[in-house]
Formats: structure tokens, C-alpha cells, sequence
């Protein structure tokens, strides 16, 4: 009878520590899910979406870019939102690859040459 306890008590601990180690790793990805969503290219969820009238497919003509819009861009990683452009998340966010390149200029910003 006392295996039986030992073993009832081996099992309890591993499952503790699996369900331990399960808990670490869904914290570790919250955390990498809250970063991500905190800043792309070195702009917030909420100042990409300040552009997003102003590029969206769906909207003829398109907005202009509001001043929110403006000061997010002259923040921003150019290079790196030009990264983007062909992205299929463009079409997710209603966004026109096209009038989303043309968002610096409309800014007063340069656009990089390799974009």
C-alpha cells in the first residue's frame, strides 16, 4: 500500500509541475501577444488605426490624413511599415497597400526611396 501512496504522490507532483509549466509558457506568450500588439514599426495599434481611414480600399475618395495620422508617421519606422505593403494584413484592416504608400507625402514626410 505505501508504493501505491509513493506513486499517487510522483504523479500528483508531475502533473503540478506540468500544469506549472503550462502556466509559464501561457504567460510568456500573453506577454509576447501584449508587446506585439503594443507598437509595430514604432507605431501603436492606435495610431496605425488613425491612419486607417485615410488608406482604407473601401472609402472613394480616401480621407485625408488627420493630424494624429501625420504625427504617428513622423514617429514611425518608414522603412519598416514599407515592409508591409504586400502584407495580407492590409486587406484584414481594410487598408489599400497603394493610398497607405502615399500617406508620408500627404504628410509632408519623405517617403524612403526603397519602398
Amino acid at each position: 500500500m505505501a508504493a501505491t501512496s509513493s506513486k499517487s504522490s510522483s504523479s500528483s507532483s508531475s502533473a503540478q509541475r506540468a500544469a506549472a509549466a503550462l502556466l509559464v509558457a501561457a504567460a510568456v506568450a500573453v506577454s509576447v501577444l501584449v508587446v506585439g500588439a503594443a507598437a509595430v514599426c514604432d507605431m501603436s495599434n492606435e495610431q496605425f488605426m488613425s491612419c486607417q481611414p485615410a488608406a482604407a480600399k473601401t472609402t472613394d475618395p480616401p480621407a485625408a490624413p488627420s493630424q494624429a495620422c501625420c504625427d504617428a508617421l513622423a514617429g514611425a519606422d518608414l522603412k519598416c511599415l514599407c515592409g508591409y505593403k504586400n502584407s495580407p494584413w492590409m486587406g484584414v484592416y481594410n487598408i489599400d497597400p497603394k493610398r497607405a504608400m502615399e500617406l508620408p507625402a500627404k504628410c509632408g514626410l519623405a517617403t524612403p526611396p526603397d519602398c
